[in-house]
């Protein structure tokens, strides 16, 4: 496949503040790409690397095979951009600024196609695109940047937290339009903390730490690195035998079903095992998205918690 985003070694210091640490990323062309990590993490400041509004201090990054801080002008017509937090004019309507936004990357040219499209993402994302700007409520500041982003194809969407500010059925419909987007051949590369809103959309995730990516890999390819939850109802004749499963942890038995983890690369080996019990209602649940994060961050959470306990 033809690598459409790549970053070796990125490095971005503030002073002594170090924000990006070595990161190194991967996008191949067609694909959406989960960018994972807390607050902090170095996420931002990677997308204004690659978009070329920040120089590395060290490091290698390229989009189409082109520096984005030398060919920032030309790279910026294959990309559409959405940040977490957008500012639009006041004195525009929504719809003079989705305008605009489009017209800098040159998506107007065809007028009938642009109004049709424009159109329909104004009813999907139930915006009004005439009142000014200055009235417009965040989640709808956010819209005028997600409409604008979708009404001009792109070969390389690049979203920092685009739903920010969006109520639940909102988010629903930027996942369709980038189903969409994804379905017509274009690259995206989606900067998120929001667990589920990755796990659903992206083919492949980056999770990064202190500016340094930490995993990368299928869901499938980094689900080996935690435990899947395996649960059946009790029966305390065979609990003896249940407790003396080799690879098991955290077992639990609590109202008439027990539970217990396994490593999730062990999980055909455990099998064999629950069928010569003749285990009763088995219900076996792969790790999720967060479970990957938490082994990640945890440490790092459970002083805040106690922290926030006491």
């Amino acid at each position: 496949m033809t690598t459409v985003l790549s970053a070796r070694g990125l490095q971005k210091r503030f002073g002594r503040t170090i924000a990006l640490d070595g990161l190194d990323l991967s996008v191949e062309a067609g694909e959406v790409h989960g960018f994972l990590g807390p607050n902090g993490a170095g996420k931002t400041t990677t997308l204004r690397i690659l978009l070329g509004l920040a120089r590395a201090s060290g490091g290698e990054a390229t989009l189409f095979g082109r520096d984005p801080w030398t060919d920032a002008a030309e790279l910026h017509r294959r990309i559409a951009y959405v940040p977490g937090d957008v500012s639009i004019w006041p004195n525009f309507t929504g719809g003079e600024a989705i305008d605009l936004l489009s017209r800098l990357r040159g998506g107007t040219s065809d007028k009938a196609a642009y109004r049709a499209r424009k159109e329909r993402l104004c009813e999907a994302f139930q915006f009004d695109p005439r009142k000014k700007g200055r009235s417009y409520s965040k989640g709808n500041r956010q819209k005028v940047a997600l409409i604008a982003a979708f009404a001009t194809p792109a070969e390389l969407y690049l979203f920092d937290e685009p739903t920010s500010g969006l109520d639940p059925l909102m988010e629903q419909m930027f996942n369709r339009e980038v189903d969409r987007i994804a379905r017509d051949g274009s690259t995206v590369l989606l900067s998120s903390h929001i667990l589920s809103e990755v796990e659903a959309l992206c083919d492949r995730v980056s999770i990064i730490r202190a500016g340094k990516t930490v995993e990368s890999g299928t869901l499938a390819e980094l689900r080996h690195l935690t435990r899947t939850e395996v649960s059946f109802a009790h029966d305390p004749a065979r609990e003896a035998a249940v407790t003396a499963i080799p690879g098991i942890h955290d077992l639990l038995i609590d109202s008439g079903r027990v539970r217990f983890t396994v490593d999730s690369d062990q999980v055909a080996a455990v099998l064999p095992e629950l069928a010569r019990l003749e285990v009763q209602g088995l219900t076996v649940a792969p790790p999720s998205l967060e479970d990957l994060f938490l082994r990640h961050y945890g440490e790092e959470l459970a002083p805040a918690e106690a922290e926030a306990r006491a």
